[in-house]
């Protein structure tokens, strides 16, 4: 039996439409729970696989920062998020949880 081979994922394979990334983000969401930094960062891997340039043009960022803020690292601010998420195409709604209110 031969070795198997695991191939890295590559996000822009499978997630090309602002409802994709909709979608993407609402499990994303659903996944962290309280996790700022894994939201970020999968943020992150969204804006890198559209063009990070692009996405920090289209947001009013620069590149760099754009980096520094969604590297999973650290915790961005919060308007960073919602104009990341304007470039990509989608906004952040709230609905009713399910899970009972903290």
């Amino acid at each position: 039996m031969g070795k198997t081979i695991i191939e890295p994922y590559v996000i822009e394979d499978d997630i090309n439409t602002p409802e994709e990334i909709a979608a993407y983000i609402e499990a994303v969401f659903e996944e962290a729970e309280d996790d700022a930094a894994f939201i970020a960062k999968a943020i992150g891997d969204l804006a890198k696989a559209k063009g990070m340039t692009s996405i920090a043009d289209k947001a009013g960022l620069s590149r760099e920062s754009l980096y520094k803020a969604l590297s999973g690292k650290r915790c961005p601010r919060f308007d960073t998020i919602l104009k990341v998420l304007r470039a990509l195409g989608v906004s952040l709604h709230a609905t009713e949880s399910l899970k009972k209110a903290v």
